[in-house]
C-alpha cells in the first residue's frame, strides 16, 4: 500500500531515506523474523513488526541500518550473538531475490538506490558485544559493521549508560572505551553516541576526529528526558560533521503524532543546522511508534507533515531523508 503525496514520494525517490536504526534482526534471532515477508505489528501491541523489506519498498526508503543486539544477561558470548544475526542478514539478502543488498560505503548505498535495491548497513548497539577485545572490532568490520554503539542499557567496558545497569553520570569513558573509540577511527567505524551517558558523550566528541552519530534519540529542548541529548551535545557533533538521528518512540518524544516527532527534528535544525538531522526510528526496537508511522511503508507520512508545518525547505528535507547520512558514511569510509 502506498501513504503520502505524490509530492512526498517523489522526495523519496529523488532522496531515497536511510535510516539509522531499527532491530529487525533481534526478531530474527529469536523468532525467525522473515525480512523478505511483509509483516503487521500485533493489534494492540504493535513492539515489534515494523520493517521487513516490502513495506521498506513501499516507503520508498532507500537504505535501513540494522541493528544488532545482544543481552549480556542472557548471552553468555556477546559478540557471538552478533555474529548470528550478521549470518541472518546474510540469508535474507541471498533469499531477497535481488532486492536487499549489505552496504558499507556511500558508493554502495548510492549505486544500489540506481540500481533499484534496498541497502542493509550494520550497526552494533553497545560495545560489550566485543566482549572486552578491541580486536573484535576489526573482527566486525571485516565483516560490513558500519557503527558502533558504545552503550545500551548497561554498563560495559567503555563506560555507563544514560539510564540503566551501572548508570553513573560521574563516570567517563574508561582507558579501554577511549581505546575503542580511536580503534574504530582508524577503521572507519562510525561511533554511535545514543545511550551513552552525558560525561561519556562529551568526551568521545572531544576526542573524535572523525564524524560521530547518535543514530536513535529525542532532544532534551523539547522532550527533557533522560534518553535525549540537550543542545550542547548536538551541538558537540554537529561540529564534528555528525547527526542525530530522530527516534519515532512517543515516550522519548513526548507525543504520539507525526507533529511530535517534526519539533524534534526541527529544534535540531534550529539549534545545530541543517546538516545535523536525521531519520532514527528504533522501529523494531520493542517499542510502539507514533500514530503515523507504524511501519516502514508510512514514511513518506512523515515528510507530507514536514513539508506541511513549512519549517523547513525541500532541499532540508532531502537533507534529513539521506544526505546527511550519506555525507557521514562518506567522511567515514571502512578502512577496506
Amino acid at each position: 500500500m502506498q501513504y503520502g503525496t505524490d509530492a512526498a514520494r517523489s522526495l523519496h525517490d529523488e532522496s531515497p531515506p536511510i535510516d539509522l536504526h531499527a532491530d529487525p534482526l533481534l526478531w530474527s534471532r529469536f523468532f525467525g523474523y522473515d525480512l523478505n515477508k511483509r509483516h503487521r505489528p500485533l493489534p494492540g501491541l504493535s513492539l515489534f513488526g515494523h520493517v521487513d523489506v516490502p513495506r521498506m519498498i513501499d516507503g520508498h526508503m532507500g537504505a535501513q541500518f540494522l541493528g544488532l543486539v545482544s543481552l549480556p544477561a542472557l548471552d553468555r558470548d556477546c559478540a557471538d550473538a552478533c555474529e548470528r544475526q550478521i549470518d541472518a542478514l546474510d540469508r535474507a539478502i541471498e533469499q531477497s531475490e535481488g532486492k536487499l543488498r549489505l552496504a558499507r560505503t556511500a558508493e554502495d548505498v548510492e549505486t544500489a538506490a540506481r540500481d533499484g535495491v534496498l541497502g542493509a548497513l550494520l550497526g552494533i548497539e553497545g560495545a560489550h558485544a566485543l566482549d572486552g577485545s578491541v580486536d573484535r572490532l576489526d573482527a566486525f568490520a571485516r565483516r560490513g559493521v558500519r557503527y558502533l554503539g558504545l552503550l545500551h542499557f548497561s554498563a560495559n567496558d567503555c563506560g555507563a549508560p544514560a539510564f540503566g545497569v551501572g548508570a553513573d553520570e560521574r563516570v567517563g569513558l574508561t582507558q579501554f572505551g577511549r581505546n575503542v573509540v580511536a580503534r574504530c577511527e582508524e577503521l572507519g567505524v562510525i561511533v554511535d553516541l545514543a545511550h551513552i551517558n552525558r560525561r561519556g558523550f562529551m568526551e568521545a566528541c572531544e576526542m573524535s576526529t572523525r564524524a560521530p552519530i547518535v543514530s536513535h534519540t529525542g532532544v532534551a529542548g523539547v522532550r527533557p528526558l533522560w534518553r535525549n541529548i540537550d543542545d550542547e551535545q548536538l551541538r558537540a557533533v554537529a561540529d564534528r560533521g555528525g547527526v542525530a538521528g530522530v527516534i519515532f518512540i512517543p515516550f522519548f518524544l513526548g507525543g504520539s503524532t507525526l507533529d511530535a516527532v517534526a519539533s524534534h527534528i526541527e529544534h535540531i535544525v534550529r539549534v545545530a543546522g541543517e546538516d545535523a538531522p536525521a531519520l532514527g526510528s528504533d522501529w523494531d526496537g520493542f517499542a510502539k511508534p507514533v500514530h503515523g508511522l507504524e511501519d516502514a511503508s508510512k514514511l513518506p507520512l512523515l515528510t507530507d507533515r514536514l513539508l506541511e508545518r513549512g519549517v523547513m525547505s525541500r532541499s532540508a528535507i532531502a537533507k534529513l531523508l539521506r544526505h546527511n547520512a550519506l555525507r557521514v558514511l562518506r567522511e567515514v569510509p571502512p578502512r577496506s
